[in-house]
């Protein structure tokens, strides 16, 4: 299994919206590494949910329930999407200001690559993260 990070605006898509939603494709991926990492995704896979912009915590976890296919958004181009399930939410946000002052994060996608939409998270990191969010 991998791990990933997604990233949604929360007043785009927030968490509360993918847990009333329960599976919903992650459509508008517009960015050629992102979009390659959304084709390496299989089912099963784990991401972190990541509010952007506003809130800049990870806030939940996701589930890989459709392997890439087209993206239904977009009006050109072979640009794909998956379908996520909502798994359950962290006990406690992880914030960005916290994982950028701890240095064992310092090769997280998510400090490295400030914009990518779509990230892997290594088995190291996903296990620090949990275990900051309150997960066990």
């Amino acid at each position: 299994m991998n791990h990933w990070l997604v990233k949604s605006e929360p007043d785009a898509f927030s968490w509360q919206d993918q847990l009333r939603h329960g599976v919903e494709p992650w459509t508008g991926v517009r960015n050629h590494l992102a979009k390659r990492h959304l084709r390496q995704m299989r089912r099963g896979d784990l991401a972190f949910f990541y509010h952007s912009n506003t809130g800049r915590e990870i806030v939940g976890i996701v589930e890989v329930a459709r392997e890439a296919y087209p993206d239904p958004t977009a009006g050109t181009g072979d640009w794909v999407c998956v379908d996520m399930k909502a798994v359950k939410p962290l006990a406690r946000p992880v914030t960005l200001a916290q994982l950028k002052a701890d240095p064992r994060f310092k090769d997280l996608a998510l400090l490295r690559y400030s914009r990518l939409s779509v990230a892997p998270v290594s088995p190291e990191h996903w296990a620090m993260i949990c275990e900051m969010g309150g997960l066990r």
